[in-house]
Formats: structure tokens, C-alpha cells, sequence
């Protein structure tokens, strides 16, 4: 296979922060939407592309709490990826503001949560990380700039399930672990065939950093993952602070290096090679072109929505 994934020496590491990659890169004048950027990594992201004098709007379920946290340094609004009707709601007010986007982080998700049913009985990580998003990023996009970047938040976890063609929405036996990685893998094969479309875009593994994101886990789960010790306090050192996670997604939305790239997937502000054993890197099931395309035909059916 054909491909991109490649590393590029980028300079940075797993140990750089946002502000880090952000140093000399002006957002003044640039708008970005980050959806969950209100929490965790979200929110780090937030704080640094604001800094870097872009105008951020903060889309959220839960739009009161989002102020609380990010205060008057981005614009809040309301959305719940898990309900197509509040994904066409929010991208019609913002489309009427007249204003046009030039990054689009698709930051939100949950993982391993209990078996929840969304809209019409969909799996709801399945649902929520990944055909929400896929509606909000084609409903958005007659404003998107002419050099946008559409940034997908992924995960190594991408690496332990294809999609489940025969299954995709666990009809037959729930794993919330299957569940997540497979809707994971959906946010890299959406990168690629975004791309594909013309509209540069990139997925990415942010590493692993203790957020909010684990609220469906009990602390009893985290120790048996080896996680966290019976006080709560991490274990493992390559574990990664909330400013160092948000590095990676930040730079694939800003970063000149990657001007002539895209469709790619990223991991430590880098380009991750391909790998299908143990190393780091990339399943080549979740960037191949006839898998994202078959991705993009079903997220078309099930959410009514293709703007391609």
C-alpha cells in the first residue's frame, strides 16, 4: 500500500507541550471549533489555541459547565454529538453567523461506557465519537476555509478492532472495550477518505494522560489495568500531563510541516509509521482507502447526511 505514513522529524516529542508546538505560529484572525473543549485534553487545547490568538468555540452537551471551566476565553454553544437533530442545530446557528471555520477539532468522545442505545438504537461510542462528528464536519462544511484542518482525536486503542462489518452496532453482545477501539478506528478511516474529498485532514493518538475521559471506569478498573495505585496515583511513567496530550492534536492543526500531508494519522507530534505487530504506530486496516470508503458509505446511510 501506497502511503504517507512516514515519519517526518518533526522536532518534537512525546514529552512536548501545546504551548511548545504553538511557539511562533500566530492564530490571530483564525477561528476553531473544538468539540468537548471544555475538558481534559479539550480544554488544554482550548487554553493554547486561544493563546495563540485564534478565536475558539466551544460546542458542548453540557454548555454550563463548559463556561464554568473555560470562563470568557471562548465562545460556548450547545451540542450533543449523540443526537443528529442538536449536531444540525448547532451547525445551522454557526453557519448563519456568517463566519467560516479554519480548524475543526473533533476532540469529544467517551469510552467504555456501559451499553447505551442513541438515536435509532445506535451503539453510543460508536454514535457518539464517530457519527457525530462525521455529521457536524458535513454539515459544516460550505463554511469551511479554503485551508481548513479537520483534526480527529483517535486512539492507540484503534489498534485492538477493525470496524465489525457483520456487527457494527453490537447487536449481538456488547464489549465496551471493542466497542471504543472499533469507534476509533472510525476516526482514522474518516481522516483518511475527509482527505481524500480535498478537505486536509488528520487523526491522531494523543497518548495516554489521566482525564475525564475514564469516568466510566471504576478505580478498582484502573488498578487492574495498572493504571493508578490503591491511592490514585499513576504508574505508569510514560503517562503523559493534560498540556502534553493536547500537544499532538494542536500541532496537526497548525503545523507548516504538514501543509503538504494529510489523511494521515499522528501519535508524540510526529507521523506514525505503519505497524501491524506490537511496535507503535498505525494499523494498516484503519488507513486503508477502500476501508474508509465502505466507512464514509454506511456514515452516509445511517445519519441521512453527505455533503461530497
Amino acid at each position: 500500500m501506497t502511503t504517507a505514513q512516514h515519519k517526518i522529524g518533526s522536532g518534537f516529542g512525546a514529552r512536548s507541550t501545546a504551548d511548545e508546538v504553538l511557539d511562533g505560529i500566530d492564530l490571530t484572525g483564525k477561528l476553531a471549533i473544538i468539540t468537548g473543549g471544555y475538558s481534559g485534553l479539550g480544554l488544554e487545547t482550548t487554553r493554547a489555541l486561544a493563546r495563540a490568538g485564534a478565536h475558539v468555540v466551544v460546542p458542548a452537551r453540557r454548555p454550563d459547565t463548559a463556561k464554568a471551566e473555560v470562563g470568557e476565553i471562548a465562545e460556548i454553544d450547545q451540542l450533543d454529538l449523540g443526537d443528529l437533530d442538536s449536531v444540525r442545530g448547532f451547525a445551522e446557528r454557526f453557519t448563519a453567523s456568517g463566519r467560516r471555520v479554519d480548524i475543526m477539532i473533533n476532540n469529544a468522545g467517551i469510552m467504555a461506557c456501559p451499553e447505551t442505545r442513541v438515536g435509532p438504537g445506535w451503539e453510543a461510542q460508536f454514535a457518539t465519537n464517530h457519527l457525530g462528528h462525521f455529521a457536524l464536519v458535513n454539515r459544516l462544511r460550505p463554511v469551511l476555509a479554503e485551508d481548513a484542518r479537520v483534526v480527529s482525536v483517535s486512539s492507540a486503542g484503534h489498534r485492538s478492532s477493525p470496524i465489525r462489518w457483520d456487527d457494527v452496532q453490537f447487536e449481538r453482545g456488547y464489549d465496551k472495550w471493542a466497542a471504543y477501539c472499533q469507534a476509533k478506528t472510525a476516526n482514522v478511516l474518516f481522516a483518511v477518505q475527509l482527505n481524500a474529498f480535498g478537505v486536509k485532514s488528520f487523526a491522531l493518538h494523543p497518548g495516554g494522560i489521566l482525564t475525564p475521559l475514564q469516568r466510566h471506569l471504576t478505580k478498582a478498573e484502573q488498578v487492574e489495568r495498572g493504571w493508578i495505585d490503591e491511592n490514585g496515583t499513576p504508574l505508569i511513567p510514560e503517562f503523559k500531563t493534560p498540556e502534553q496530550g493536547a500537544s499532538t492534536q494542536v500541532w496537526a492543526a497548525t503545523s507548516p510541516r504538514l501543509a503538504e500531508l494529510g489523511g494521515v494519522y499522528l501519535e508524540d507530534c510526529e507521523v506514525a509509521e505503519i505497524s501491524d505487530d506490537d511496535a507503535p504506530g498505525v494499523r494498516s486496516y484503519a488507513v486503508d482507502r477502500d476501508e474508509a470508503a465502505r466507512l464514509w458509505a454506511l456514515s452516509a446511510e445511517l445519519t441521512g447526511v453527505n455533503a461530497f
